[in-house]
């Protein structure tokens, strides 16, 4: 058994107990450290049938720990390693890592290097490592001599990771925010200006002024359409989110005009080799500092209150999970 945060469609979400099989093949037990709040957990809390596909389910797409048993099969991780999952279904079609125990596949785990701290990899989170995955795609195509970026959903957990990564590559980052009020806290993170988010959030021709050589997006919708459309020769877009809407209504334009390229950023099936390597960015790149300055911790049954807050969008930066609180 392990304690844990229940959600079921016949009872509001709580913590309690849940059994814990043994690791099957190609299964680790891990030892959860921590967790963190993000997007899906929140609708994961909701019971949206998008997210939470098995009934009952432990939220938690993130899971940091150490392996403390191993299935049959072949491994790439040991009993005793310090590791993080991000995705890989955790939290959506098995239970994640809102719990003292969490079951995982261990083909999706990334050790840890000796000196990176669990709480700052708890912090970095689903929502840090996806930012990782889209500078690691947007620098293929873009340069920081190319011009500005542009970053959407900034005081959100993407945005608060992919400004510091970006403008400690020489990126000048604009942050998009409806928080305008955060404007000085997304500036300590790196970030030369701040506009409003209403600026861009309305459907807008399909080709517009160029501004952007880049961006980093998290909303979808009218955003991503408009953010096409501003793009310079060249440039391109990364996309990893539908805060807005998940409908995309834009033409050809952007595309077979300017040379515009969206990037389509997965975290939950990333391979290995990639998840490597986002992990390998964050812990060289991103100054625990920084992150600390917009990271609050809860315990359990705290997080159930929070998942809420982060779909509402009235979250700023990163909730992390100490699931022994």
């Amino acid at each position: 058994m392990t304690r844990a945060v229940l959600v079921s469609s016949s009872t509001a979400p709580v913590v309690t107990d849940v059994d814990v099989p043994d690791p099957g093949e190609g299964e680790a037990l891990v030892d959860v450290a921590f967790s963190s709040v993000n997007y899906k957990d929140g609708l994961a809390l909701a019971r949206d049938p998008g997210v939470a596909r098995i009934d009952p389910l432990v939220p938690g797409i993130d899971v940091v720990g150490t392996v403390a048993a191993l299935g049959p099969g072949v491994h790439d991780v040991r009993i005793g390693d310090r590791v993080v999952l991000n995705g890989a279904g955790a939290g959506e079609n098995r239970h994640g890592g809102w719990a003292v125990h969490a079951l995982v596949p261990s083909a999706s785990l990334v050790v840890l290097p000796d000196e990176v701290a669990e709480d700052f990899v708890a912090a970095v989170g689903t929502a840090g490592f996806t930012a990782a995955l889209s500078v690691v795609a947007l620098a293929r195509f873009v340069d920081p001599a190319d011009g500005p970026v542009l970053v959407t959903g900034a005081s959100g957990g993407v945005g608060s990771v992919a400004i510091p990564l970006l403008a400690g590559r020489g990126y000048r980052v604009t942050a998009s925010t409806g928080r305008t009020g955060n404007a000085d806290a997304l500036r300590a993170l790196g970030a030369a200006d701040v506009v409003d988010r209403a600026t861009l959030g309305d459907r807008g021709r399909p080709m517009q002024k160029a501004v952007w050589a880049g961006a980093v997006d998290s909303v979808g919708g009218a955003t991503l359409a408009n953010l096409l459309a501003s793009t310079r020769w060249g440039g391109a877009v990364t996309a990893c989110g539908l805060a807005q809407d998940a409908e995309l209504h834009t033409t050809v334009l952007p595309f077979i005009l300017r040379g515009v390229s969206l990037l389509g950023i997965n975290s939950v099936d990333a391979p290995a080799a990639l998840r490597r390597q986002a992990w390998e960015v964050l812990a060289d790149e991103l100054d625990p500092v920084l992150l600390a300055g917009v990271t609050r911790t809860v315990g359990l049954s705290e997080a159930i209150d929070v998942g809420p807050e982060v779909v509402a969008g009235r979250v700023h930066g990163r909730t992390i999970v100490d699931v022994r609180r």
